[in-house]
């Protein structure tokens, strides 16, 4: 019987023939470039029903291959059916050569240039003329023509935040962007990603689901002033009152008009996130466009004095319900009672939602019982929700968007007995997470010269993982933000103090378990160290919940990693106990008693 996907590929191409296309470019990201995409823009999970936040899918006249990273390499054989689609790694696409292996060389490509980053597009672009071969940009998307019964965009008002949350008003944030593009020459930023025009004009929204941005494009010039382009109808006029001069709302309708205004002047764009589209409207004579990243993210991750201390707080707060859960966890356990993946999402939901300042999930929860972990974005929401059965482990990602801070973290839990090998392998994962954790780093530092202190226990055994090992997460905003990140490869930007970032090693093996152990933490100057020549840098800790004692070998364990647990231990208990009830703080005490 053939599936809703195979009659989805067929429309598909029977739109490309139309064009004479040999192949049709569908990625997962809609024109403002982000992992996270609401389900009206998510055309990738439309012809393939992929959930994952990263992949694409080219389609030819007899195959559809479909690239992924190795996040979703389980995943995507679950989800993806093999006889429609054929799998490759997502570096094959990323580096074009599946030109070369997939298309002859008169072939004809048709590429959407609002679902691409400029900066792949132009390499595309270069290849496809080099080789002789042809790239059509498609002013309509062949999915959309295709696509029936397609979700509504749901548009929300958008809020103004408290400075007392955000530390800085949007005038003192303008004025240091402008600032940075007066030292620099530029005359006008395009600013296309979200979470750069929610910070800047300390505005938030709820177009998509766990991410508190409003769809917008935003332009500030050297005298800081912004023009804000956005569905006008999100914005109240007490809103619009409420903000200075220097910033102006118009029709997002617009943008493409005003883009193609500009003139006479210094242009900068981020390459990387910002549309092929947008980026060619701009491409004229008299407009010098400067290609460099988005000055506003750094200033963006190092977080002010008053965004550290709501992280910290908002992460007290958010391990005494993690808390909670955990100590009621292990009560059902006890008392034999077991429920399903969707029911302990829900469970631990409703622990966060008595903080009077808690607004949404920061990603959907990771509720993973067995081999479900093994998945590392695992979402019990895209199939039958798995029941609990004793002797397994359970995997648990969460976090949550409060006014004055993001928290995600990461526990691995024994259900009844782990197995010697569960242990092991925990073990070693944690011996990695420790190893980081503790690391003193100078600065100018990155994080993929960080990355391997938190594999090397996993390394020696022969053992890996596929995902990074941190993340940068936002103050209220992106729970992975960026530019900084802790991977192996593609983190080259220096940690900085006041960034935040996840450190989260893990093992997974396919169709058994999976373990990952993750902690936010902010980088700040280290104290001095006697005799040292140098400045350092540092990581303290912000998440604050227990780790597994049943998961913990210990004799595996060094003096010193045996007394950063315990000292980790005893400052949990020491924040959260004042904070939970008689029969979580018995709990508490238990698991957090010195190895």
């Amino acid at each position: 019987m053939k599936s809703q996907y195979n009659y989805r590929i067929q429309a598909v191409r029977n739109e490309m023939a139309k064009l004479d296309l040999d192949a049709f470019v569908v990625p997962h990201e809609d024109e403002y470039l982000l992992e996270e995409v609401s389900d009206c823009n998510n055309r990738l999970k439309w012809i393939s029903g992929f959930t994952g936040t990263a992949g694409v899918a080219v389609v030819l006249k007899d195959d559809v291959i479909f690239f992924v990273d190795g996040r979703y390499s389980v995943q995507v054989t679950k989800q993806v059916d093999g006889e429609l689609f054929s799998f490759e790694s997502m570096a094959v696409f990323e580096s074009n050569s599946w030109i070369d292996s997939l298309l002859p060389p008169s072939a004809k490509i048709g590429i959407n240039p609002s679902l691409h980053s400029f900066e792949w597009f132009s390499k595309l672009i270069s290849k496809v003329a080099i080789e002789g071969r042809k790239s059509l940009p498609l002013k309509n998307n062949l999915i959309d023509l295709c696509w029936t019964n397609r979700p509504t965009k749901i548009s929300t008002n958008v809020k103004l935040i408290d400075e007392k949350y955000c530390g800085k008003s949007s005038i003192t944030k303008c004025k240091e962007v402008a600032g940075v593009l007066s030292k620099a020459g530029v005359d006008r930023l395009i600013i296309t990603n979200l979470e750069s025009t929610c910070w800047l004009l300390n505005l938030r929204g709820s177009d998509i689901p766990c991410l508190p941005v409003f769809y917008s494009t935003s332009i500030i010039d050297q005298n800081a002033e912004v023009i804000c382009f956005l569905d006008l109808t999100t914005l109240d006029e007490k809103l619009k009152s409420s903000f200075k001069h220097n910033v102006s709302f118009k029709c997002i309708t617009q943008l493409d008009e005003y883009l193609l205004s500009i003139s006479n002047c210094v242009t900068q764009i981020d390459p990387k996130v910002i549309n092929a589209h947008m980026a060619r409207l701009l491409q004229k004579p008299d407009v010098n466009v400067i290609q460099s990243s988005d000055p506003i993210g750094l200033l963006k991750a190092q977080k002010n004095p008053i965004e550290i201390t709501g992280m910290k707080a908002c992460h007290i707060r958010d391990g005494a319900a993690l808390i909670n859960f955990l100590s009621w966890l292990d009560l059902q356990v006890r008392e034999q009672t077991f429920y399903d993946e969707a029911q302990l999402a829900d469970k631990l939901e409703t622990f966060r939602t008595v903080d009077e300042l808690y607004q949404e999930p920061s990603f959907d929860t990771v509720s993973a019982v067995g081999s479900n972990g093994a998945m590392c974005h695992y979402n019990h929401k895209d199939t039958t929700a798995k029941l609990m059965t004793n002797n397994t482990i359970y995997l648990v990602d969460s976090g949550a968007h409060y006014l004055d801070g993001t928290t995600d973290v990461t526990r691995t839990v024994a259900i009844g007995k782990a197995t010697k090998e569960q242990i092991k392998m925990a073990t070693l994962v944690l011996k990695g997470h420790i190893s980081l954790a503790t690391i003193r780093f100078p600065f100018g530092t990155t994080g993929q010269q960080l990355d391997a202190f938190a594999r090397q226990h996993l390394w020696q055994k022969g053992y890996d993982y596929e995902h990074g090992t941190g993340h940068g997460v936002g103050h209220y905003l992106n729970v992975h933000e960026g530019p900084q990140r802790i991977a192996k490869a593609n983190s080259n930007v220096a940690l900085l103090p006041g960034m935040v970032v996840s450190i989260e090693p893990g093992y997974y093996r396919q169709d058994e378990f999976g373990i990952r152990h993750e902690n936010l933490y902010v980088v700040k100057e280290s104290l001095n160290i006697s005799g040292s020549d140098i400045n350092m840098l540092c990581f303290e800790v912000l998440t604050h919940v227990p780790f597994d004692r049943r998961l913990i070998d210990k004799a595996e364990l060094t003096k010193c990693e045996i007394e950063w647990l315990n000292t980790y231990h005893e400052m949990v208990y020491r924040l959260i106990s004042p904070l939970i009830d008689t029969r979580s703080n018995a709990w508490l005490l238990k698991e957090t008693t010195a190895l």
